[in-house]
């Protein structure tokens, strides 16, 4: 029976309540910090000593590259980071060379515009993660606005990719004290996820949303351990502690919350990987990764298909920003158009709360630069150190709250208009002011004319593949004897089609206008499909022998090294 729906459509909540809370500060705030200030510090201090100062909007670019794929393992940060500082690259020349062909403001903005949809889409197409298309959007915009000669271009690309370069060398410099970091913090997440959900026992208040958080971490964890370097005994003991965790989210009230959280703390020190006492299905609770590291990515073409509303709004409304402040006689419009280009997230109601904190964030800014800007007039030593010091405070920030991290980046974002010379710091503050205002208003009205509708049609058909995962299950529950590899694989296929069904309907019903949403079905769905869960894991086997487990029987002699751990 399919049930029933709600009875119309309503307007997403736009809340502020909450909007500027602060939440607890990212478990490796420091890495991007430090590594921003070390790819951002040479070039800009070479650059001073030669008196090149006003050659550092160029640096800035490639050094900026430094802040992406902190939760990545290195190897595919390796990738990830090459990737960015080519794509970089790429919006940075296409902005010079526009420049250096016209000062048409007009078509400076529709080129900006193209480029912020360009790199939005790819941004999310690609989960490219924290700061998104943000920075390569600064990056772009600004460089179409800077006087540009052709025969200056390639100088200028040149010292963006030697920056560049830089900042992947940074970037990757931790693997070499650490080089199974990210995955181990991706892991304890999970278990620390997983242990708030067990400490529910799933029925008391707010299991619903750990066990949606719990599943979140479990399925983000199994994308950093599996795209990890070749299979390693590190690998296949972290692999072993997710598996716990998905356990952990299958059967609750069967797990001790304390264990997983021990296992999470070991984790995020230097020791060895903890192994956890093998269960009864033990032999068989890997049997499921191997698909999916098998498993093909889905096309680009795919992704970037479900991305066109997003980028409908983005070029709409960077577009409009952009023409808006040139109406009103701004002098740098691009100020404008990022403002907007920051403001799409996934759904309307998300776009409501960035929208909020970035105009909250970048008032307060605009304070912090009137503050500091008669130190950073100095001279440019002032102005280097000034700068380096936003960098730390906006990443050190930014985990708590958008808005908080926004504080350091805009003055951070005025400052580096004054490498190539110093500017009335009224006139910077008021034109700031009015962008920010112009561009927020007219991104946020581009969000609620671009609607969505196709926000149900993904509900559906991840209700469907839950269904289907679900049903595939029972049918082997309801076998005599299925087979281990087989039971394995319907289990994670299921874990991960609930995780994809509860994120979906989160997006969809924070979206704008659209047709009713099945919201019964979901609920009902996840139910009957975390039922489910909890058989499978009890019929594996594997569930931990909590007897043995309270013995305090150890899990390693603690002579192995993580590599000698099987």
């Amino acid at each position: 029976m399919r049930g029933t729906t709600t009875p119309a459509p309503r307007p997403p909540r736009l809340p502020l309540a909450g909007v500027l809370r602060l939440g607890r500060p990212s478990a490796i705030w420091f890495k991007p910090a430090l590594s921003v200030v070390a790819a951002v510090a040479p070039p800009n201090l070479v650059l001073l000593a030669l008196g090149h100062l006003d050659l550092a909007t160029y640096t800035m670019a490639g050094s900026l590259c430094a802040l992406y794929a902190h939760n990545r393992p290195y190897a595919a940060r390796a990738r990830t980071l090459a990737l960015v500082v080519l794509g970089m690259l790429g919006g940075l020349a296409a902005a010079l060379l526009t420049a250096a062909l016209t000062d048409d403001a007009v078509v400076l903005v529709a080129v900006g515009a193209l480029l912020a949809t360009v790199q939005k889409a790819l941004s999310d197409a690609t989960r490219l993660g924290p700061p998104g298309n943000v920075v390569l959007t600064f990056v772009s915009s600004a460089a179409l606005f800077a006087p540009q000669t052709a025969a200056q271009i390639p100088g200028h690309l040149a010292l963006a990719a030697a920056a560049g370069a830089w900042a992947w060398l940074v970037g990757m410099a931790p693997g070499l004290l650490r080089p199974h970091g990210p995955e181990r913090r991706a892991t304890a997440a999970a278990l620390h996820a997983a242990a708030a959900h067990a400490a529910t026992r799933g029925t008391a208040p707010g299991h619903a949303r750990t066990r949606a958080a719990a599943a979140t971490a479990v399925q983000a964890a199994w994308g950093t351990v599996l795209s990890a370097s070749a299979p390693s005994a590190t690998r296949r003991a972290l692999e072993h502690l997710v598996v716990r965790a998905e356990v952990a989210l299958a059967a609750p009230a069967d797990t001790d919350p304390e264990r997983l959280r021990a296992w999470a703390r070991d984790l995020c020190g230097t020791g060895p990987v903890p192994r956890p006492h093998p269960s009864a299905g033990a032999t068989a609770e890997l049997l499921g990764a191997a698909p999916e590291r098998a498993a093909a990515p889905r096309p680009l073409t795919a992704r970037l298909g479900a991305l066109t509303p997003v980028a409908a709004r983005t070029a709409l409304g960077c577009a409009l920003a952009g023409y808006a402040s040139l109406a009103l006689g701004i002098g740098r419009p691009y100020w404008a158009l990022v403002t907007a280009a920051a403001l799409y997230q996934a759904n309307l109601t998300l776009t409501w709360s960035r929208c909020v904190q970035r105009v909250v964030g970048n008032l307060a800014g605009v304070l912090l630069f009137a503050v500091i800007a008669p130190v950073a007039h100095l001279g440019g030593a002032a102005l280097v150190l000034c700068c380096l010091a936003l960098n730390f405070g906006a990443e050190a920030l930014i985990s708590r709250n958008y808005w908080l991290g926004s504080v350091c980046v805009t003055p951070m974002a005025l400052l580096i208009t004054e490498f190539t010379g110093f500017h009335d710091p009224g006139e910077l503050i008021t034109e700031r002011i009015v962008d920010t205002l112009v561009g927020a208003l007219v991104g946020l009205g581009a969000a609620v004319a671009v609607t969505d509708r196709r926000a149900g049609d993904r509900v559906e058909r991840s209700l469907a593949r839950a269904e289907r995962a679900r049903e595939r299950a029972a049918r082997l529950l309801a076998a005599p004897a299925p087979g281990p590899a087989a039971l394995e694989a319907a289990r994670r296929e299921l874990a991960a089609a609930l995780a994809e069904l509860r994120a979906t309907a989160d997006v969809a019903s924070g979206e704008w206008w659209q047709r009713a949403l099945p919201q019964e079905r979901v609920v009902r769905a996840e139910q009957a499909g975390h039922r489910t869960l909890a058989d499978t894991v009890r019929r594996q086997g594997l569930l931990p022998d909590r007897a043995r487990e309270a013995t305090g029987a150890p899990e390693g002699d603690g002579t192995e090294t993580e590599d000698a751990r099987a």
